[in-house]
């Protein structure tokens, strides 16, 4: 009997492990948000790969994440990738606060509302959204640490080699 209640388990546990780490192969919510020079959209990125991150200037992974999605931009934006960090904060002066620190070669976009985060089902910060030249959303990644650098990476260049 326990044998068998420890094959479920672990059964239940590889269901699930394999569930989380497949394509979601849904579309990707559109959205229309204000950045520090313009408003820009997300159907503006057609046929490229986008990574949206959504940040708040509270949030300590968030400080962490920064960093590495400058080396993607300088590494990968001439290729095809467009990244596009959402900031949550409902005080602007606390984001920028934030990007004076932290600052960012990539598009930093505002969404005080958090109507884009409610769209893509947010739940933990910082999440990232992985979309593909089709529009699909292809990864969803919650948190962000150090170890998990190189599997990001990994995906973002599958994305940006399959067409």
């Amino acid at each position: 009997m326990f044998q068998q209640a420890h094959k479920i388990t672990a059964l239940l546990v590889l269901l699930t492990v394999s569930f989380t780490s497949t394509a979601i192969a849904k579309k990707a919510p559109d959205f229309s948000l204000k950045t520090d020079k313009q408003k820009i959209s997300l159907s503006a990125y057609k046929n490229q790969v986008v990574y949206v991150d959504f940040w708040a200037s509270w949030c300590k992974p968030c400080q962490k994440s920064f960093p590495f999605m400058n080396a993607l931009e300088r590494k990968y934006g001439k290729k095809g990738l467009k990244i596009i960090a959402i900031n949550l904060d409902s005080d602007l002066s606390a984001a920028k606060k934030f990007l004076k620190k932290n600052p960012a070669d990539f598009t930093v976009a505002y969404d005080p509302e958090g109507s884009t985060a409610g769209s893509y089902g947010l739940k933990v910060m910082p999440t990232s959204y992985l979309i593909d030249r089709k529009g699909n959303l292809i990864n969803v990644h919650k948190g962000f640490k150090d170890n998990q650098k190189a599997k990001l990476e990994k995906m973002i260049t599958r994305a940006l080699t399959s067409r």
